[in-house]
């Protein structure tokens, strides 16, 4: 599959391309990771400026229409140049879901600031033993008046310390694991009662533990909803992490490749041997199948096709064992430089994993996959 983008597609591309090639070089992401804060807000505010903020919304909350395959687009292109920046986070997740599931009024609150870049966005939804599970939820929430009030833990957020709100599940009925029951609600991320003890993931990006103690929320939606919300927002996910794992891959098989050219060993290029070519061949083809099928979930989601989320389980699984592939044999092939620090290929080693775990692992989605064939 090969998407023929519009013009303006591939203005937006070449727009990103010559943003990220100008100020987002591997140094300059290395000290943003390093810095106290963990990210560059100028360079968040660079991408609200260029309008990647605004790309994937419909022109009705302020965006520019450009639906799943803008997210595609810049996903592709931030993972080609490994960007920490909360994109998937504030834009993708939250931004996604009160998009398609907020009232008009937190429409027309929230999405603006989104849209400008002065806001930053966190999804907490798992917890402790959840294991992938959307509807495995203790954190609760009852009605206090017309407020709601939150308690419970949540674990591994990404992007929460760096949040202005989160969007949080929350169980108001039904016992720990059933699909009934779980709500959404924003919440203040500086909130009296809210405590954060932030962490570095193995990626560089920043991710917290939050505890909330009668924490007051905001209802998202509409009660009893939060499930079906979450599994919709899971889709888009997935499909944008799927474009930049593919985005990253490029870049591995690029970077071995080049090595390979003039890396000797044994008074020759380590590209003559005949084995590494071949191994070299299969990471070509590993990636041209991962590009085929991140195109294809992309374009159904931009569809709004029935049956897609069997369609992303396919493609996080697909893609996920594509992904190791790709970054272990790049590790591999670049001897012990592909485990030090200072050289890019770790870093996407690093990155391509983390991406296999979030919302679930490539084992997961084969397991996912087969069920929902079997009740098609």
């Amino acid at each position: 599959m090969d998407i023929q983008f519009t013009e303006e597609q591939e203005l937006l591309r070449s727009s990103v391309q010559r943003l990220l090639g100008d100020q987002y070089g591997f140094d300059a992401r290395r000290k943003a990771v390093a810095s106290e804060e963990g990210y560059s807000r100028s360079q968040w505010q660079s991408f609200a400026e260029l309008g990647l903020l605004a790309a994937p919304f419909s022109e009705d909350v302020g965006g520019l229409g450009g639906g799943p395959l803008s997210t595609m687009i810049v996903m592709q292109e931030f993972g080609r140049h490994l960007v920490v920046e909360p994109f998937v986070e504030t834009v993708v997740l939250a931004g996604g879901l009160i998009e398609h599931f907020g009232s008009a009024e937190q429409k027309q609150g929230f999405i603006p600031d989104i849209v400008a870049g002065s806001k930053v966005w966190a999804l907490a939804w798992t917890e402790k033993g959840s294991r992938f599970d959307l509807a495995n939820v203790t954190t609760t929430a009852r009605r206090q008046g017309k407020d709601y009030v939150l308690t419970g833990q949540k674990t591994a957020v990404i992007g929460a310390p760096w949040a202005d709100f989160l969007i949080v599940s929350a169980r108001m009925s039904g016992q720990q694991r059933d699909r009934g029951g779980v709500s959404l609600f924003v919440v203040d991320r500086r909130a009296a009662n809210l405590d954060l003890q932030s962490f570095k993931t193995i990626d560089g990006r920043r991710a917290a533990e939050i505890s909330l103690r009668g924490v007051a929320g905001q209802l998202l939606g509409e009660e009893g909803e939060g499930v079906a919300a979450l599994e919709a927002c899971r889709d888009r996910a997935i499909g944008a992490l799927c474009a930049e794992a593919v985005g990253a891959m490029a870049e591995l098989n690029a970077a071995t490749l080049e090595y390979s050219k003039t890396r000797k060993q044994f008074g020759t290029t380590i590209g003559s041997f005949q084995v590494l070519q071949h191994r070299m061949v299969d990471m070509f083809i590993a990636h041209q199948e991962a590009l085929s099928l991140m195109q294809h979930l992309t374009l159904s989601l931009d569809a709004g096709e029935a049956g897609v989320s069997r369609l992303a389980s396919g493609a996080k699984s697909k893609i996920g064992y594509a992904g190791k592939f790709i970054a272990d044999q790049a590790v591999q092939l670049h001897g012990g430089m592909g485990m030090t620090d200072e050289l890019n290929v770790g870093h996407y080693f690093k990155r391509i994993s983390s991406i296999n775990i979030q919302f679930g692992d490539p084992a997961f989605h084969v397991l996912r996959y087969a069920q929902l064939d079997a009740a098609a």
